[in-house]
């Protein structure tokens, strides 16, 4: 995928963030029920559940966003701006790496199999829960509307000039 195509791009990206930050809370919940039950049925559906999400449809956000959303912030002119998107864009890496930590410990909460050690999955899950937080705070109280403003200019422009276009085109032909 390019460049995002309009109003519809950016409520699948928002839905998405809603998504990732409802999993986000499920393991909150997950973490405090490990914490004070262990390993019931309830945590391995759980585990399951939120493993699968962030190990597609979270990882498949990011690449879009890395894709449609950053390129054009980073040509922009405004140093702060691009600062952000590179923060953003290192976060997505750092993401990643805790990602691949505790995405195999979600596995075998979910699998029952391999029971990781309780206190280091506490600690990497609470990582990346401060992580994608921050990260999406930042997204979407500077990156997400720049990028809207833009695409609303963008998409201005292309009308002014389709419409330009098509006057001179009738003009034309009327002569």
């Amino acid at each position: 995928m390019g460049k995002l195509n309009g109003a519809a791009d950016f409520e699948a990206l928002d839905a998405c963030h809603l998504q990732i930050q409802q999993q986000l809370c499920n393991l909150a919940d997950l973490v405090d029920e490990v914490s004070l039950h262990g390993l019931t049925p309830a945590v391995q559906a759980q585990a399951r559940a939120i493993e699968r999400f962030f190990s597609s449809t979270s990882r498949k956000h990011h690449q879009e966003e890395e894709t449609q959303v950053f390129p054009e912030l980073l040509a922009s002119d405004d140093a702060d701006m691009v600062a952000a998107v590179q923060h953003l864009s290192q976060d997505h890496f750092w993401i990643e790496e805790n990602w691949l930590l505790l995405g195999p410990q979600l596995r075998a909460l979910g699998t029952g199999i391999g029971w990781p050690d309780e206190i280091e999955f506490l600690q990497q899950a609470q990582v990346f829960l401060d992580l994608c937080n921050d990260h999406i705070a930042l997204e979407e109280s500077l990156i997400y509307p720049e990028s809207k403003v833009r695409q609303i200019i963008a998409t201005a422009a292309r009308d002014q000039r389709l419409q330009a276009n098509a006057s001179t085109s009738t003009s034309t032909n009327a002569g």
